[in-house]
């Protein structure tokens, strides 16, 4: 089973004064990066809730973000105006518009409002995890769903990948042939008389170079490892990135040992079709 890195989740909790929520949404990254959007209220909060989901979410672009809004008619809170001023300056300089509509655009900015209470309320905080929690089961839902569009999608082209080595195989005596065959009029047509045995033994020599059995085997090998690594119970996005090297080792080397068209012919799809595989590859966790 595979996971996107690419996902949603949000969390909406309502209290008697206050809407909570909870939003997450991630990209793909070589690494976990979350970058927190939090009222200041709850900064020192922050790394604690960045370990919730570190440990949810072990990889990629995280953004996560807690939004309050007040709703109750009472409340200690106060418009913060220096703050509101300065958003609806930055507002004005990037474009003209009405008062209030800059006013509205800038109460909807982070800080907005400050409050004299100091302290975090606990039974608060606790709800705040318990949403995050939620939001955090939402988002991996989310990356289940795409890691299973792209586990079909990767066992497609697996298919076909197999379908042209098996091509190959076929034609691969007939290349031998060919190449013998070129090799011997070349060699004709020189008109000189040449050792029989001894040309034998070069002609060997020089088709053994040509020889892409043990490449097939490999190949043959990489496609059903890649395979078994998508069925495992684990997302294993980076060894599933090595393994495609190495199928992208073997298919180059078919063609640099190829020397007929034909087999040159299938190694540029199989490329093909590797590229597409690697290209879905940067969104596995």
């Amino acid at each position: 089973m595979i996971q996107s890195m690419t996902g949603y989740g949000k969390h909406v909790v309502q209290l008697p004064s206050k809407k909570i929520t909870i939003e997450l949404k991630s990209l793909n990254s070589k690494n976990l990066d979350i970058n927190a959007r939090i009222p200041q209220a709850y900064r020192e909060k922050e790394l604690e809730l960045r370990k919730l989901i570190s440990e949810s979410l072990i990889r990629g672009k995280v953004d996560f973000s807690l939004y309050i809004e007040l709703t109750g008619d009472e409340t200690t809170a106060e418009v913060n105006v220096a703050m509101v001023k300065k958003y609806m300056e930055q507002l004005r300089a990037i474009a003209k518009g009405d008062e209030v509509k800059l006013l509205e655009m800038a109460l909807k900015m982070p800080d907005t409002l400050k409050t004299d209470k100091s302290d975090i309320d606990p039974k608060e905080y606790s709800t705040i995890k318990t949403a995050l929690v939620e939001a955090l089961k939402a988002i991996n839902i989310f990356r289940t769903e795409e890691g299973n569009v792209l586990e079909e999608d990767f066992k497609n082209r697996l298919k076909t990948l197999s379908r042209l080595l098996g091509q190959v195989k076929e034609m691969d005596t007939e290349r031998l042939d060919t190449i013998r065959e070129r090799l011997e009029k070349a060699v004709a047509d020189l008109k000189v008389e040449l050792d029989a045995n001894r040309f034998e033994q070069e002609l060997i020599y020089y088709l053994e170079k040509y020889d892409i059995t043990e490449e097939k085997v490999r190949l043959a090998n990489h496609l059903e490892y890649f395979e078994t690594t998508i069925d495992s119970a684990d997302s294993n996005g980076k060894k599933l990135g090595f393994i495609s090297q190495e199928i992208g080792r073997e298919i180059n080397t078919i063609g640099s040992k190829a020397n007929f068209a034909p087999m040159q012919q299938l190694v540029v799809q199989m490329k093909d079709e590797l590229e597409k595989i690697k290209e879905q590859m940067l969104n596995v966790l």
